[in-house]
């Protein structure tokens, strides 16, 4: 991932923090700081399929995040200080979780529609849609995942021996 060149070009990134069955992005976070970008990590809004990426000010600010009742760290719904990613210049790059993933992008997620709704309003950004790349396990790519109408492909899929 460090060496990806989309990686290195991108500024304003955006990643999640993993849960226990995902791939871990924890040094990926520490990197993100140590080369100088700016870092965003998603804040779902419970019954609704809205999300905001809001900035990180450095790796050990994940301490202070509070733990969802689906056991995910992100920003208190009254912390209004940190800047939301649409907000400002907008993101160059965003990396995404999912359970499965085909190789033609297709993406299966929790079943929400989080990322496909916050890409539909990063299209409309002055800054336009980022670059996304979906982090797997070799065992998450199928050969095909349900898709719908409103779901966007990612652009890139990263996994062991890819």
């Amino acid at each position: 991932v460090i060496g990806h060149p989309k990686y290195q070009e991108s500024k304003r990134i955006a990643i999640f923090l993993s849960m226990p069955d995902e791939i871990q992005t924890e040094e990926i976070i520490k990197d993100i700081f140590k080369q100088g970008k700016e870092c965003f990590i998603p804040r779902y809004k419970p019954h609704s399929n809205h999300m905001d990426m809001l900035k990180l000010s450095s790796a050990e600010d994940i301490s202070s995040l509070t733990l969802t009742s689906w056991n995910i760290l992100q920003p208190s719904d009254d912390d209004s200080v940190r800047e939301e990613a649409l907000a400002g210049g907008g993101l160059d790059l965003i990396f995404m979780p999912g359970l499965g993933f085909d190789k033609k992008g297709n993406r299966l997620g929790r079943g929400k529609g989080y990322y496909d709704t916050y890409l539909e309003r990063c299209m409309k950004h002055p800054s336009g849609k980022p670059y996304t790349i979906a982090l797997a396990f070799r065992e998450q790519i199928c050969e095909s995942v349900p898709v719908a109408e409103n779901d966007v492909e990612v652009d890139e899929i990263l996994y062991e021996d890819c």
